[in-house]
């Protein structure tokens, strides 16, 4: 039994890609909370882990090379932890290029995309309505854009579910704060409904709900630093 790996986590869309895997491949994990409402990610400690000051990150105790390798960035814990185990990233050239080419898909476009859309929607301090409109209609075009692929495919890859469906799933479960309807995206609902069936999404999306605290009881210090916004 390998070594349990440290997940530094908070239960956002980035935190449950990772805990989708783990739990999807049983591989052993410790969760390390990252507050990011209290600022944790601004530590020293955990600037060392990760640079951009962002989670999740993991701190693998038997790298590749028997020593212990911390890495951030989602994207490439998904890569680095399907090839650890072997699984969710195809062997073969032509599926495992398309399947990184909707990973980064989901980590240039959907997140940053939707999560801008998601933000000026509901947590902005003031309705902007231009901001509104153009991340709306910019989510629209990418939900058009993965149900356009989901009418030729079963998966984002292919016929096999692999790390990119698990990158893109937990943004699209907050797509009515997004302002899209599922139903307008047959395709994607499809495969939406069947990913979210999965028993290891459902457990990995319970890791650590108890840790997130409702905006609404956050006061404006933890509101700023959740937002990235400096004061004085």
């Amino acid at each position: 039994m390998p070594e349990p790996i440290d997940l530094y986590y908070w239960p956002t869309p980035n935190g449950h890609k990772i805990t989708i895997f783990m739990e999807e491949t049983g591989l052993p994990y410790n969760i390390v909370p990252v507050d990011i409402t209290a600022g944790d990610q601004f530590r020293e400690e955990f600037l060392r882990i990760s640079p951009n000051n962002k989670m999740p990150a993991i701190v693998d105790p038997e790298g590749p090379d028997g020593k212990p390798m911390s890495l951030a960035e989602s994207g490439a814990i998904l890569i680095y932890l399907a090839e650890k185990t072997g699984r969710l990233l195809p062997s073969s050239p032509r599926a495992r290029y398309t399947t990184l080419q909707w990973l980064m898909f989901q980590m240039g476009h959907v997140g940053p995309m939707l999560g801008q859309a998601h933000h000026f929607r509901k947590y902005a301090p003031e309705k902007v309505p231009y901001a509104i409109e153009r991340y709306t209609n910019e989510a629209a075009r990418l939900y058009g854009v993965m149900d356009r692929r989901l009418s030729e495919a079963e998966y984002f890859a292919g016929d096999e579910y692999t790390i990119a469906d698990i990158a893109i799933y937990p943004w699209l479960i907050s797509h009515e704060d997004q302002g899209q309807r599922m139903e307008d995206y047959p395709n994607l609902a499809r495969w939406f409904e069947k990913v979210g069936s999965r028993e290891a999404v459902r457990r990995a999306l319970e890791v650590g709900r108890d840790l997130r605290k409702p905006l609404e009881e956050l006061d404006e210090e933890r509101r700023n630093r959740l937002f990235g916004i400096k004061r004085g």
